[in-house]
């Protein structure tokens, strides 16, 4: 049961979300047969203040995942001061005009889905001096209203993006259609990361994680299960 968290931050509701969530991934993860602590949560506060996050900050909670840069820069910088080891993902669909801003801000970027995107972070990377991981978001349901590169073009794209960034190409990240079995998708998107030999498998929600653990992910994106429901802005 997801403990309501307010519009005015409830810190205890946050507390006790982040504690059950911590706790069905460790079991999900000795059920899958993997040693405990090797799922990462990334906790998922998009739209929820920069005091909600600093409440889970204060739980040991040390990565987030925002979607948008612009967000992500109102709020973090602060928190980063007063937590230096805060591990910060950019998980929303990225704009190629946003590249240079998300290489400064962030630690991770999980959603690159396109060469014209490759170009600009690649050139990014060079005017930043900074070199954030990678995340090659897979379309795993091909679905066209979805961002991702579609699942036919995804190992040249993969092994094209492993060429220019390196071992800074670091895993693949999916978010499965909304309707049916999730855990095809997410073998799917495990398998892929298996062949190119990436280590990051970036897959599974609030409502699926348990199935995505099952199938191999190594980081969850969880946000309405720690924070409550998110406002629609």
């Amino acid at each position: 049961m997801i403990v309501p968290a307010t519009a005015d931050t409830d810190l205890t509701a946050i507390t006790e979300n982040l504690s059950r969530v911590r706790e069905r991934v460790a079991a999900a993860t000795q059920r899958a047969g993997r040693p405990v602590g090797s799922v990462t949560l990334v906790a998922v506060s998009k739209t929820h203040p920069a005091a909600a996050i600093a409440g889970a900050l204060g739980c040991g909670q040390m990565q987030f995942g925002e979607n948008r840069v612009q967000e992500a820069a109102a709020k973090f910088p602060a928190l980063r001061e007063r937590h230096p080891s805060l591990v910060l993902h950019i998980i929303g669909g990225l704009q190629t005009n946003k590249a240079r801003d998300a290489v400064r801000l962030a630690d991770v970027i999980e959603t690159l889905d396109r060469p014209r995107l490759a170009a600009a972070i690649a050139d990014a990377m060079v005017s930043e001096n900074r070199r954030p991981s990678l995340l090659v978001q897979v379309n795993v349901g091909d679905e066209p209203q979805k961002s991702g590169i579609p699942t036919d073009e995804a190992d040249d794209f993969i092994q094209a993006c492993q060429a220019r960034f390196g071992t800074s190409l670091a895993g693949l990240m999916c978010i499965p259609p909304a309707v049916g079995d999730p855990a095809p998708h997410f073998a799917w998107l495990a398998e892929r990361a298996a062949r190119h030999r990436l280590a990051i498998v970036s897959m599974g929600m609030s409502g699926d994680f348990e199935t995505a653990i099952a199938q191999g992910a190594t980081h969850v994106r969880v946000g309405s299960a720690i924070f409550g429901h998110r406002s629609l802005a």
